[in-house]
């Protein structure tokens, strides 16, 4: 069976926005915490995600990036990467030298001055040879969009 996981943003939390929509939505999807540098954060969804399994990251911003960081480091464990305002502007983040297969959705506000869209599309159409691009009337935050993105679809098992 494959899971599901929300991954937050640097200063959210599990419990944030995007957390509270999908723990009522989706109870099953695991929403942890992070905090500390990138590597730290990694080490942890690492411990939170064990050393099986497929998943559906679901990533919002520096939660993004963390997908973004996991589908390339082991695709084989990511079935699909929905990257919301990822911040793949993030001064750790390299485009690999070779594209990764794993299936991956980009939603970015076209008024997105943290993450903005002219760095952040070309840096994900680098990154994945499976990419969906929807640049969005909206800014950072996506509150105006990311409720009525088809999740259904888009946390499908298939």
């Amino acid at each position: 069976m494959i899971k599901s996981v929300f991954l937050h943003g640097l200063d959210s939390s599990g419990c944030g926005t995007k957390g509270r929509f999908f723990s009522t939505r989706y109870p099953d999807m695991m929403r942890p915490d992070f905090n500390g540098t990138l590597q730290e954060r990694m080490t942890h969804l690492r411990i939170v995600l064990g050393d099986g399994g497929q998943f559906i990251v679901v990533g919002s911003s520096f939660g993004g990036l963390m997908g973004a960081c996991l589908a390339m480091d082991q695709p084989e464990r990511v079935h699909r990467l929905i990257m919301l305002a990822p911040a793949l502007n993030f001064h750790e983040f390299q485009v690999p030298e070779r594209k990764f297969e794993s299936e991956a959705v980009l939603v970015i506000g076209k008024d997105d001055v943290v993450t903005p869209p002219e760095i952040v599309v070309p840096a994900a159409e680098a990154t994945f040879a499976d990419l969906r691009i929807s640049i969005v009337d909206d800014d950072h935050l996506l509150h105006r969009t990311f409720q009525e993105l088809d999740w259904g679809h888009l946390l499908r098992q298939d």
